[in-house]
């Protein structure tokens, strides 16, 4: 039996390195191929430690950490995203951001995935927060790297109610495993009404 619940307080921060953890390891894989570190991670998720209206859910196979998920209002991360807002008319006040989900395959397609979105949500709405709206990276469909069979989270994001913004795609750099060097990928936004 899976245990996901908001981690606060002394759990919160006892779990943190795990998060951390598994952030590297379930980016690591496509569509991210993110090559993460350690002490950028825990630099990372300080915010979240740190900001009373944040939340991190964890979902536990007994004591272990096997799936982490994150939010904040928008607001809070306003220098990150807010350029790509510009123009659309959402009140950045009023949306909460499902910055991350990461979940080890062994646990997926077991509505895990679900009851992240719903913690997360439910603490949105206890924040007075209108809409909620997390992004993604966009990969071509040729990238040599593109697992065979590789089927995107679209239908799933859809069936919670989020549709792509269109046009609002904001732009963040980190290192592909793959390559030397840091580049800048582009993140779609998605959002539905809470």
């Amino acid at each position: 039996m899976i245990r996901v619940a908001a981690l606060t307080g002394a759990g919160l921060e006892a779990a943190l390195d795990d998060v951390a953890r598994l952030r590297i390891a379930v980016f690591r894989d496509w569509p991210y191929l993110y090559d993460g570190d350690l002490a950028y991670e825990r630099g990372y998720l300080a915010a979240y430690r740190d900001n009373p209206r944040a939340v991190v859910v964890g979902a536990f196979d007994g004591a272990r950490l096997v799936g982490a998920a994150t939010g904040m209002p928008m607001q809070d991360h306003a220098d990150d995203f807010a350029a790509a807002f510009d123009g659309t008319g959402e009140d950045l006040g009023q949306v909460f951001y499902c910055a991350e989900s990461v979940l080890l395959a062994d646990y997926r397609g077991h509505g895990i995935g679900h009851r992240f979105f719903d913690l997360r949500e439910g603490h949105a709405r206890a924040l007075g927060q209108r809409k909620a709206a997390f992004c993604s990276v966009i990969r071509p469909a040729d990238h040599p790297l593109r697992p065979a069979g590789y089927v995107p989270l679209d239908a799933f994001w859809r069936k919670r109610g989020y549709r792509p913004l269109e046009g609002v795609v904001a732009r963040f750099g980190w290192k592909d495993r793959d390559q030397r060097h840091e580049t800048e990928k582009p993140l779609q936004f998605w959002i539905r009404t809470l």
